[in-house]
């Protein structure tokens, strides 16, 4: 099995084993055997019906190891994304699960609005906004639903629960890419 197809088993095998006391993810064997689990990576997983999202919860920060962080993400977007009710077994069976494996997140120095659209790659780079502390993120991912800079980041400004004129008060920005394992 490849690295990516074991992601998503896993993945997919914890948020089972909710529904499914006889599916267990026997943590000792894997990280015997791929010690690529035990390196410290930050993950979002993200769970789509037809498309439409259902779920998406991760970690910005690298703090504990691949296999936990994959494990704890995946079902915390099945069972505790805010946004929706707890998944159901029923659309377990049409979830479609994205596993993002996150770079360390850099800050972007910018002078203004403008020299920060030159400064952002879309498709690229996630960005983390935070201002008075309060912080938000989009995945790259998230350019294709909102691929013009102006309304992207005014998404994001809202998501965080700050007025998009917060943008005058240059937020700090941070910058980071992902390598996206999708289900087919």
């Amino acid at each position: 099995m490849d690295k990516n197809s074991l992601l998503l088993k896993i993945a997919r095998d914890a948020i089972e084993s909710n529904f499914n006391p006889e599916v267990k993810i026997d943590k000792e064997f894997l990280l015997s055997k791929f010690s690529f689990l035990n390196e410290k990576q930050a993950t979002f997983v993200t769970l789509t019906i037809n498309g439409k999202l259902r779920g998406c919860i991760g970690s910005l920060i690298a703090h504990r190891i691949l296999l936990d962080d994959l494990i704890y993400n995946a079902k915390a977007a099945a069972f505790d994304d805010p946004r929706f009710n707890s998944l159901s077994f029923s659309e377990f069976n049409e979830i479609k699960i994205e596993i993002s494996l996150l770079t360390a997140p850099e800050i972007l120095e910018y002078k203004d609005f403008e020299d920060l659209k030159k400064k952002l790659i879309p498709n690229k780079h996630g960005v983390i906004l935070e201002l008075n502390g309060k912080r938000a993120t989009f995945l790259p991912q998230v350019w294709e639903q909102l691929p013009e800079f102006n309304a992207f980041m005014v998404h994001l400004c809202q998501k965080a629960g700050l007025n998009p004129s917060s943008l005058s008060a240059l937020p700090k920005i941070q910058t980071y890419e992902v390598i996206k394992i999708e289900e087919e």
